[in-house]
C-alpha cells in the first residue's frame, strides 16, 4: 500500500470523484470530502480500509477546521491537498450579478485559500506536502461570457505562484492544474446563467455561453485519464508548477504566451523609458 495520504474537495463530482477513485484504486489513502457525504458513500464504502468520507463545505471555516482534524485524527497526516471544488458562472461582465460573483469567488478562491491555510501547518511540521489546486485554462486565458470565473481562477493562479515560492525551501511543492473542456458537469449544472440580458452582447458573451453549454457532456476531455495525469504529477521528483490537460489547454496556454511576448517586445522601448534614467 502507498503511505501517502491524500486530501480532496468536492469528490461528489468531476475532477474531485474521479480523482478520488483513481487515487483509491492505486493504493493510496484518500480524505474525500463533499457537501453531503451520501454523494460520496459509494466511494469511502468500496475503500473502506483506506478512506474517509467528511463533511466539507469550503465556505464554511468550521466545516474546514473540523475536517481536517478528523482527517489527522483518522490517518495522522495529509501529504497531499487537491482544491477540486468549484462552481462557474455564466454572463458578460456588465451582466454579472454581485450575489452570484460573490459566492463564486467564496467556493472557488476563499473556499480553497482557507482549506490550504488549514492544511499548511501540518505540511510545515512534516516538511514535505504537495499542494494541488485546480484552476482552468480559463485561469490563463480570458473568455468571453465567463469573465468573473476567469478572475477566480486568475486568482487561484497567482495565489499558487507566490505560495509554491513560500513554500518550497519547506518541502512543499505546488501545481496548479489547468484544464480546458473535460466532460464533468461544470458547463451544465454546476454553473448558473446571469439573470440579466444585454443585447450588445450578443455576438460576444451570448455566443460564447451558448457554444460552451452547447458541448456539455460532449468536451474532448475525460475526467478519468486527467485523473491518471494529476496521479503522475504527484508521484514525479519535479512536478510542474502548471499542469495543463487537454488540447485545447495546450493551444490555448501557447497562444498566450505568443500574444504576450507580441505586445512586450512591440512595446520595450516604451516600458524601460518608464524608470528613471540610470544614475538618478
Amino acid at each position: 500500500m502507498k503511505d501517502k495520504v491524500w486530501f480532496i474537495t468536492g469528490c461528489s463530482t468531476g475532477f474531485g470523484r474521479e480523482l478520488a477513485k483513481e487515487v483509491l484504486e492505486a493504493g493510496y489513502k484518500a480524505v474525500i470530502t463533499a457537501r453531503k457525504t451520501a454523494d460520496i458513500e459509494d466511494i469511502a464504502n468500496e475503500y473502506k480500509d483506506t478512506s474517509i468520507a467528511l463533511t466539507l463545505d469550503v465556505t464554511k471555516a468550521g466545516d474546514i477546521e473540523k475536517a481536517v482534524a478528523d482527517a489527522v485524527k483518522h490517518f495522522g497526516k495529509i501529504d497531499v491537498l487537491v482544491n477540486s471544488a468549484g462552481i462557474g458562472y455564466f454572463g458578460a461582465i456588465e451582466e454579472s450579478e454581485d450575489d452570484e460573483v460573490r459566492r463564486m469567488f467564496e467556493i472557488n478562491f476563499w473556499g480553497l485559500a482557507n482549506v490550504t491555510k488549514a492544511i499548511l501547518p501540518i505540511m510545515r511540521k512534516q516538511r514535505s506536502g504537495h499542494i494541488l489546486n485546480v484552476a482552468s485554462i480559463g485561469g490563463l486565458v480570458g473568455f468571453p461570457a465567463v469573465g468573473f470565473y476567469n478572475a477566480t481562477k486568475f486568482a487561484v493562479d497567482g495565489y499558487s505562484d507566490a505560495l509554491s515560492k513560500e513554500v518550497a525551501p519547506l518541502g512543499i511543492k505546488v501545481t496548479v492544474i489547468c484544464p480546458s473542456g473535460f466532460r464533468t458537469d461544470w458547463a451544465g449544472r454546476s454553473a448558473n446563467n446571469s439573470k440579466i440580458v444585454i443585447d450588445d452582447y450578443k455576438a460576444t458573451a451570448e455566443t460564447n455561453k451558448n457554444t460552451i453549454r452547447g458541448y456539455s457532456g460532449n468536451q474532448p476531455g475525460d475526467p478519468v485519464r486527467a485523473a491518471k495525469a494529476i496521479v503522475k504529477a504527484v508521484e514525479t521528483e519535479n512536478p510542474p508548477l502548471h499542469l495543463l490537460l487537454g488540447v485545447a489547454a495546450l493551444k490555448g496556454g501557447r497562444n498566450k504566451l505568443e500574444v504576450l511576448k507580441k505586445d512586450f517586445d512591440a512595446w520595450a522601448e516604451v516600458t524601460e523609458g518608464a524608470d528613471f534614467p540610470k544614475g538618478q
